[in-house]
């Protein structure tokens, strides 16, 4: 790991790779949660599932952890060191029409979709950890949907589940070709392909969390 993040290209790959798992997690994470929106039983079995399974809990749920943590600050120290190797900037540059505005902009929705990731920890994952291990309350199959449906009471937590997700589609927008682009898929057969991917992933993968959000609001 000391080697692979030693070096620019590195630490770009390795972010790259983090990127990947965290883009399949997310598939993983709204499929359970659109099971709130179809079917309350599935939802709660799903849930159940994933909080109390010892591989998921002990093991997937570390590594998860330490893959956000190392993608966000991955791309915080490659924006420190990309702006250390232009101390001066361009006299002439026109930055709009170089590149699109979500690429010169990923560090600041990445820092906002970080802020999400600690409000949506608090909501529901420190919630698990006193329900399990502080309070040790005995398991209850049928909690999940309740709790999940009341988080949703309030509007302006809703607006702000709905803002993040949106920013996350941006983020998404241009991290999704890129992280192909760091392990070296470009190919002019491929790479339309993986563009054109990517924009639908950025789109869908958001807005199927709005979904959940909005349902589990208007139906209170």
């Amino acid at each position: 790991m000391a080697g692979l993040t030693s070096s620019t290209i590195g630490r770009k790959y390795a972010m790259a790779l983090s990127a990947m798992f965290l883009l399949i997690f997310l598939i993983l994470h709204l499929t359970t949660n659109l099971l709130s929106v179809l079917n309350r039983d599935a939802f709660n079995t799903a849930s159940e599932f994933m909080g109390y399974n010892p591989f998921v809990q002990f093991l997937m749920q570390p590594i998860l952890g330490f893959a956000v943590i190392f993608h966000f600050a991955m791309g915080f120290v490659l924006e420190i060191k990309n702006n250390k190797a232009r101390p001066v900037k361009y006299a002439s540059n026109n930055a709009a029409v170089n590149s699109s505005w979500m690429s010169r902009n990923m560090i600041i929705s990445g820092a906002v979709v970080l802020a999400f990731l600690a409000l949506h920890l608090y909501d529901f994952w420190l919630h698990e950890i006193n329900y399990k291990y502080v309070e040790g309350i005995a398991p209850d199959s049928e909690r999940f949907w309740p709790e999940l449906h009341e988080k949703f009471a309030d509007l302006w937590r809703v607006a702000l589940y709905v803002i993040s997700f949106v920013l996350l589609g941006l983020h998404l927008a241009h991290g999704f070709q890129s992280s192909f682009q760091s392990i070296g898929a470009r190919h002019p057969k491929y790479t339309p392909v993986i563009k054109a991917f990517g924009t639908w992933y950025s789109i869908l993968i958001p807005a199927g969390f709005i979904i959940v959000a909005v349902f589990h609001y208007i139906t209170q």
